[in-house]
């Protein structure tokens, strides 16, 4: 079997690195990959979503499985492309309408509220209602939560705390500030509570619950600072015990199962369910149709079970034939990243010390190799992973692996999962 892994960053490490212990695998490419991923396989100079090019590698190859990482490909359509042109490749993610979930607020948010699935209360606003939707904000407590409709890199909601502010950052979103992926706003109640993201994998019929996780978005310490796409994660998340998510399957997972069967919605794939958990109870914040990053680095290391059975099950919807089986230990990852990040920052910086890291599981982000040398090339650079009897144990291996790793303007945060020690 040839697989074709599609992504660049740890989300993609993490796949390949557990992939790689089947043993039916002839080959594995990774497009376009980074210098930690050609140590599981192939990388090819390919980029996700130039659907054509990797059509006909595919072919070349004899590619039996894609699997998708980012969002980007699947919500541009990557499925329907393949179910059209190339029908025999299997495409492991949901098709372009499915997809939906993540790459349009708008329609997340309906479907939440078709299902009875608990989230915050919201308004979406267009040019056409700009006045109810000033209206509905005046309704509203701050802070006062803001989404570009569609994907924005990342960078589509705004929290603010002034009134005022938010209005006339609502007619700038409006006017284009986040290009036609704000052409719809989406006015959201603001939850207050403490985050954290299950998983499922799915075959759009039944579902098997992946370890639980939780990030941590801000650059600076005690949650200060610019979003980022993530400085560490770390799974499981003690307060989500066997009663709370118990809660979330049955008002959350199972309701959008559901969901996707009635809507006919073709969905083989992973779901990544962003919740708040206010006092005791879940409330979905978002829904991604694809793991989380750097989620994925803790979640991946606990699934004891074969991760490309459970994905070719899929397939055929024969998911419910199989067991998981996750590790008991917890699991943490922390970022290293470019100084400079998530402003500008310079790439090209040799990194160093890899060799000596034995606790810990390096998963590559933004690497790329030149010669025998693995350099910088992206923000978030390396997610430093480990196992522990506790949240304590495994962050300490980390932090003490990190010590070995050396860039210029290497830039790490200290706290993750600090507040987690409590419980």
């Amino acid at each position: 079997m040839n697989i074709l892994i599609l992504g660049s960053g740890g989300r993609e490490s993490a796949i390949t690195w557990k992939i790689k212990e089947n043993t039916n695998i002839d080959k594995i490419f990774i497009a376009p990959g980074n210098a930690g991923t050609n140590k599981y396989g192939e990388n090819i100079n390919i980029q996700v979503n130039d659907f054509n090019k990797i059509n006909n590698f595919c072919i070349k190859n004899n590619i039996n499985l894609i699997i998708v990482g980012p969002e980007d490909p699947l919500v541009k359509g990557i499925v329907d492309f393949f179910k059209k042109n190339n029908p025999d490749i299997f495409v492991f993610g949901p098709d372009k309408y499915g997809a939906r979930l993540e790459g349009s607020k708008d329609f997340s948010k309906k479907f939440m509220q078709k299902y009875n699935i608990p989230t915050a209360k919201y308004l979406s606003v267009t040019n056409k209602n700009i006045q109810k939707g000033i209206n509905f904000l005046e309704t509203l407590n701050p802070p006062y939560v803001l989404k570009a409709d569609g994907l924005a890199a990342g960078k589509g909601v705004l929290i603010l705390n002034d009134l005022k502010t938010a209005k006339i950052e609502l007619e700038n979103m409006l006017k284009g500030k986040f290009g036609d992926a704000g052409k719809t706003v989406v006015i959201e109640e603001y939850l207050s509570g403490i985050e954290l993201s299950v998983f499922v994998i799915t075959d759009g019929k039944t579902y098997k619950i992946l370890p639980n996780a939780k990030d941590y978005k801000r650059i600076g310490e005690n949650d200060t600072g610019l979003n980022t796409g993530g400085m560490g994660a770390v799974s499981p998340v003690p307060f989500a015990n066997n009663e709370f998510i118990a809660k979330v399957e049955n008002k959350i997972i199972k309701p959008t199962i559901l969901g996707l069967q009635n809507e006919n919605i073709n969905y083989k794939g992973f779901i990544f369910f962003g919740l708040m958990n206010i006092k005791g109870e879940p409330f979905v914040i978002e829904y991604n149709v694809r793991m989380g990053d750097p989620e994925s680095e803790v979640v991946i290391p606990r699934i004891k079970s074969d991760l490309l059975d459970l994905i070719l099950s899929t397939k055929n919807q024969e998911l419910d034939s199989k067991t998981i089986e996750i590790d008991n230990k917890t699991a943490t990852t922390v970022m290293l990243v470019s100084g400079g990040y998530p402003e500008k920052y310079a790439k090209g910086y040799e990194i160093s010390g890899l060799e000596n890291i034995k606790n810990s599981i390096v998963f590559h982000a933004g690497t790329k190799q030149d010669d025998k040398k693995i350099l910088t090339n992206g923000g978030r650079v390396l997610a430093i992973t480990s196992y522990g009897n506790n949240i304590k144990t495994a962050l300490d291996n980390s932090y003490k692996s990190i010590k070995n790793i050396h860039f210029e303007k290497m830039y790490f945060r200290k706290d993750i999962g600090n507040d987690l020690l409590k419980y």
